[in-house]
C-alpha cells in the first residue's frame, strides 16, 4: 500500500527529527518555510508533493483533524531538496485559507505540537492548478502514490 512508510529518508539542515523547529520558520517568526531534502525515494519516481500537518491542533472540521500547514505539489522528480522559502512547485490551500506555506504557532498554553513534514513520491510529474486543499491533493495522487516518509518537528510558543 503506497500510504505505508517507505525507506525515504526526510531530513532538514533546520533541525533534526523530532526536534524544535527554529523560530524563523514559525508564525512567531519570519514564517519561511524550511529547507527539506529526501533520499532513497522509491524506484520510478518522476515527481514530488510535500503537506506539512499539525496532528495535535485541536481543530476538527469536513471530517479530518489537526492543522494543515503547508500543501506543495508539482515538484519534479529530479530533486532532492527545497531550500527555505522555496519557489519551486504549485502551493496549495493551507488551513488558514491562504495559499503557501503558514508556519507552527499553537495555541498559547497548549504545549509541545508535532508537525509532520511528508515527502510523497509519485509515479508521474503532476502539473495541478494551484490552490488544492490536503483533501484535493491527495485525491489526485493517490492512485499514483509510490511511497512515502517523513520529518517530524515540534515547536511550542513560548
Amino acid at each position: 500500500m503506497a500510504f505505508a512508510l517507505s525507506s525515504m529518508q526526510v531530513t532538514s539542515p533546520a533541525f533534526a527529527n523530532h526536534e524544535a523547529i527554529p523560530s524563523q520558520h514559525t508564525g512567531e517568526g519570519d514564517d519561511v518555510s524550511p529547507a527539506l531534502a529526501w533520499q532513497e525515494a522509491p524506484e520510478g519516481t518522476k515527481g514530488f508533493a510535500l503537506i506539512c500537518h499539525d496532528p495535535d491542533a485541536p481543530l476538527v472540521k469536513g471530517g479530518s483533524y489537526g492543522f494543515v500547514h503547508w500543501v506543495l505539489y508539482n515538484l519534479p522528480g529530479d530533486i532532492q531538496e527545497l531550500t527555505e522559502k522555496t519557489a519551486l512547485g504549485a502551493a496549495g490551500m493551507n488551513d488558514s485559507g491562504n495559499i503557501g506555506y503558514a508556519g507552527p504557532m499553537p495555541p498559547e498554553g497548549h504545549g509541545k505540537h508535532l508537525y509532520y513534514f511528508w515527502v510523497l513520491a509519485l509515479d508521474h510529474q503532476t502539473s495541478l492548478p494551484e490552490g488544492l486543499t490536503l483533501t484535493e491533493l491527495l485525491q489526485e495522487v493517490e492512485p499514483n502514490l509510490l511511497g512515502m516518509n517523513r520529518l517530524v518537528g515540534t515547536y511550542q510558543r513560548g
